[in-house]
This record gives structure tokens, C-alpha cells and sequence, in this order.
């Protein structure tokens, strides 16, 4: 671990809010994605958008090839706490930051040929440059996160692609996915090769951009490993990479909070000390029901309560929820499966304390590796 350690032997002595990652978790799922980095012979990278626990990265690069990044900061993450390979695409690029962008990574992915011909005197022949291509297929079904939607502006479509530049490129990436199983990869795959495959003599990579599911627990791992090989077979000379983000931290942890007051409005109403606008924006963006342990639907146990977080803001409402016993101040609320995406989302918002960060290394061992307080606030502003 590269940050301050404090060693709790317990979890009734964490800091409330806390982010827990469980190691144990965490490394089995990333023996999974090895597995078929393995059998199937692609590259897996871990995608920071969705996992940026950088504490777990001397784990995390045990197993996988290396980060991919969404510009520059989360590009320098990369190199200088996990190393191995760094890949980074932005929708757009700035000029100010392309060329620490282009020294650092070892793939460079354009959005469009626009941007290529903005960057390419700068970058070609100092790191491998591909493009982010759009099938335009998706089985996605929020729009808020589904990179192939119409009018997307993520990746070029087949209408919009410049042959003249094929001899900058060293390969293509799409990304059509979202927390979906392999039977989406293959519909999006069949669209890219029939829009694109052409061109693939000229290439020496793909990347399958992420969304892909595989560490849940139905997940079609075996489908997966025979739709690379079966790729693979038909296209020797390219070397395959994936990117998810949501696989590695897929069930490995969970957020802890506080009742800190229990009202009465028409139903019964629970403050906490963690926030859905704050800690847990995808609950309302999205929106999803956040699970909480050793609770049930509304009225499905004895006790129904409204939980809400402690901003100003009148929708900063979780859900409701049921409990067999009554909820009181100081009893403890843990929202599980919050450590991918959840984490990155968070916000200072009202001035609310950021969770502390934990990670679990076994039953009795708790290493708290980031308390956050009023000057993380602080320097958001000025």
C-alpha cells in the first residue's frame, strides 16, 4: 500500500461513512479475468472510470496488463501506480495536456479522424494510435449510458470514416456495452466486423471496450473465452484487448453509514450520514434500487422506513426499505456491491465529508488507507 495505514481489528470501529473493499473479493474476481486472459489469449486492462482504487493497484497488476484512461490524470494514475500498459481515449483531446498524453501512454485513441488530423504530427511514430469506432448496435437500454444511442457522440460510424488516415493507425476500439453478458458482445462484435473487418489487415490491435459483465455470477465466461478464440482464429495477426471497469470491483465491497435520526412525516424517515447525491449519484442518475444487507421491499418486513441522506436537497431520497427490528440512531446501514463506479461518482456537495476509504485484508484485520476531511473540500474551491 502506498498511503497512511491505520489498523482497526474491527468493523464497529471504522469511520462512518466508510467504502469497504474486501481483498479477498477483489482477488477473485481478478483471478477470473486472468483465467481468460489466459485460455483465450487477449488482454484485459482495468478501466479507471469505473475502478480507481489505486490502493489495491499492487494486487490488481498481478493479474492484469495494465489501465486504460479517459485523459490525462487518470492516465498519469495509471503510470505511476499501476505501470504496465497505459491506454488512453478521450472524447476529445486538449492541446495543453495531448502531449504529457501521448508521453506517457503506449495506445493513443482518437474519437474522430478530426482529432487524428489535429494530433497525428505530434503522436505518430511516439505511441500506437488507433480510433474509437461506432457499430452502431447496442442492446443497451438506458441512454444515459449507452455509447452506441443515436446521435451519439462517442466513436465515428462508418459513414464518417476517412480511409485516407488508415496509414496512422495502428487499431481500432469500440465500446458498446453496459453491464451486459456475452450474448451482447457478440451482436455488437458482428456489427463491427461487418462495418469495419476490411480494414483489419492493416491493424495490429482491437479493443473490445468494456461493459463486459464477467464477474457476475451468470456471467457466460466459457461463451466469452470461445467468441475471443473463435475472433482470434479469424484474425491471427491482432492483438485483442478488453476494458471493463465494473468486473473488477463487482461485488468486492460496500458503503457504511450512521442513522443519525429517525422523523415521522406520513411514514416513518431516516437520516443518515451518507448521501445518495453525494456518495451514490448513480442511484439517482441511472436510477437503481442500492442494496442494503439484511433489508427487504417496502412493507415485505415489520418496520418500512424512507431512508435519505443529510445535503439540503429534497430528493436526496435512497429508496425505501424494510428491516425486521426498528432503526435507531447510531445503528449501522451498509449498502452493498459500492465499490465500482460508486466511488469514482463521488461529490463534496453541501460540504458533506467524502466516506473514508477501507480495505479488508481478512475477518479481523481493517486497513483504513484514506480518512477524508474539511480540506478536501476546501481545495475543490477557491
Amino acid at each position: 500500500m502506498k498511503t497512511n495505514n491505520i489498523i482497526v481489528d474491527s468493523f464497529d470501529k471504522l469511520p462512518s461513512p466508510s467504502y469497504v473493499c474486501e481483498e479477498k473479493l477483489l482477488e477473485n474476481n481478478l483471478k477470473l479475468l486472468k483465467r481468460i486472459q489466459d485460455e483465450a489469449d487477449v488482454n484485459i486492462l482495468l478501466a479507471l472510470k469505473g475502478f480507481a482504487l489505486w490502493s489495491t493497484f499492487d494486487l490488481c497488476k498481478k493479474y492484469l496488463k495494465g489501465c486504460c484512461a479517459s485523459g490525462l490524470h487518470e492516465a498519469i494514475l495509471a503510470k505511476e501506480e499501476f505501470g504496465g500498459e497505459v491506454h488512453t481515449y478521450s472524447a476529445a483531446f486538449k492541446d495543453d495536456e495531448i502531449d504529457e498524453i501521448i508521453s506517457i501512454s503506449n495506445h493513443v485513441v482518437f474519437n474522430s479522424f478530426n482529432q487524428l488530423k489535429r494530433y497525428k504530427d505530434k503522436a505518430f511514430g511516439k505511441t500506437s494510435l488507433g480510433i474509437r469506432l461506432n457499430p452502431e448496435y447496442s442492446s443497451v437500454e438506458v441512454d444515459l449510458y449507452n455509447p452506441c444511442a443515436p446521435f451519439s457522440r462517442m466513436g465515428t460510424t462508418k459513414a464518417n470514416f476517412d480511409e485516407s488516415q488508415l496509414e496512422y493507425l495502428d487499431g481500432f476500439h469500440f465500446h458498446a456495452l453496459c453491464e451486459q453478458n456475452v450474448d451482447a458482445l457478440e451482436g455488437a462484435l458482428a456489427a463491427f466486423e461487418d462495418k469495419f473487418s476490411q480494414y483489419f489487415d492493416k491493424l495490429k490491435w482491437v479493443n473490445f471496450g468494456g461493459g463486459h459483465h464477467i464477474t457476475r455470477v451468470d456471467y457466460d465466461v466459457e461463451g466469452l473465452i470461445k467468441l475471443l478464440k473463435d475472433f482470434k482464429s479469424r484474425y491471427p495477426h491482432l492483438k485483442v484487448y478488453l476494458e471493463p471497469g465494473e468486473a473488477i470491483g463487482w461485488q468486492t465491497g460496500y458503503l457504511v453509514g450512521t442513522v443519525l435520526d429517525v422523523i415521522n412525516n406520513g411514514m416513518d424517515l431516516v437520516i443518515l450520514d451518507t448521501s445518495a447525491e453525494a456518495h451514490m449519484p448513480d442511484t439517482l442518475a441511472m436510477p437503481y434500487r442500492a442494496m442494503i444487507r439484511n433489508s427487504g421491499l417496502a412493507g415485505e418486513k415489520k418496520y418500512t422506513y424512507r431512508l435519505g441522506g443529510n445535503t439540503c436537497l429534497a430528493g436526496d431520497i435512497i429508496g425505501d426499505y424494510s428491516f425486521d427490528e426498528p432503526l435507531e440512531v447510531g445503528d449501522k446501514i451498509i449498502f452493498e456491491d459500492m465499490i465500482h463506479y460508486t466511488m469514482v461518482k463521488t461529490t463534496t456537495f453541501n460540504g458533506i465529508k467524502l466516506p473514508s476509504i477501507v480495505i479488508k485484508h481478512d475477518e479481523n484485520s481493517y486497513q483504513i488507507v484514506k480518512n477524508f476531511g474539511y480540506n478536501d473540500y476546501k481545495m475543490r474551491l477557491s
